[in-house]
């Protein structure tokens, strides 16, 4: 199953511009004085090195960081061997919606019983740091959309009404680029319901003439994840880690996830819209 995982551009042409009309009319004024200096002062004025300034204080610098910073963001060794789906730019924010899964005791207990049995067949994953059922693609947002975005969001998702769906089935995706592989659990209820919320942000997403979620969406709660394509290798245990599932302590695991309130994660900001009651 794969699964898809400042100021603007105009505002520093604008600024640009200002910097090299002044830069301009300094070196006409400046070529215009040194017609009248004497042969000496005009020879040693010429021989200066160009790169002997009086370097710039640090705070200055801080403003402005060096072009190495965005290769630093897209450098996969710094993401635990993630690789971008889209090159990082500057008022560039990646967007995504989705309903949060706060983890209980019991489902942390059944994730590193899971996350043990891959380890002893040498299918090493890495947690979520967070959980939650997508809503929607990961799309690029320009920081001037925000706002209007998350408005369009709040008016569509506003009549819609909270509920409760649940999962207790284990299931492996992989993204387009099959550079990640996840272990998931599908949802079994609730199913109609977020084909309602995947409508509201489908909307949204259009009237911005971004990409809309899957046609026939697998919903689901990505539980770990590791580099690569491991598919084929992570099915051949898969009934060995759903046993894991039904036979949790008392019976079979049921991952509830109340559905009360839908997120908005925009680079490093995310809002919160309620359902109704």
């Amino acid at each position: 199953m794969l699964v898809g995982y400042s100021s603007s551009s105009e505002e520093d042409g604008e600024l640009g511009g200002v910097s090299t009309t002044r830069a301009s009319r300094r070196s006409v004024v400046e070529d215009e004085g040194n017609q009248d200096l004497p042969a000496k002062k005009k020879a040693r004025t010429e021989g200066l090195d160009p790169k002997a300034r009086l370097p710039l204080p640090g705070c200055l610098l801080s403003m402005f960081p060096d072009d190495d910073d965005d290769a630093q963001t897209g450098d996969s060794s710094l993401h635990g061997g993630r690789i971008r789906s889209f090159k990082h730019e500057r008022g560039n924010w990646a967007t995504y919606v989705y309903v949060l899964y706060p983890p209980e005791k019991e489902f942390e207990e059944l994730l590193e019983e899971l996350l043990s049995a891959l380890g002893a067949h040498g299918l090493i994953l890495t947690r979520q740091e967070e959980f939650h059922l997508s809503l929607s693609q990961t799309v690029v947002l320009r920081h001037h959309w925000i706002q209007p975005f998350t408005q369009s969001l709040q008016a569509g998702l506003s009549n819609c009404r909270r509920f409760v769906c649940s999962a207790a089935t284990l299931k492996v995706y992989c993204n387009a680029e099959r550079t990640r592989t996840f272990l998931g659990m599908e949802v079994s209820t609730g199913h109609a319901q977020l084909l309602d919320l995947v409508r509201a942000v489908d909307k949204t997403m259009t009237e911005f003439r971004l990409d809309t979620f899957y046609k026939d969406p697998s919903f689901h709660v990505s539980l770990a994840w590791c580099v690569g394509d491991q598919m084929e290798k992570m099915k051949e245990i898969l009934h060995e880690l759903q046993s894991l599932v039904d036979n949790h302590e008392e019976g079979t695991f049921l991952l509830r996830l109340p559905c009360a309130d839908v997120c908005c994660r925009t680079g490093n900001k995310t809002f919160r819209f309620p359902l109704k009651p």
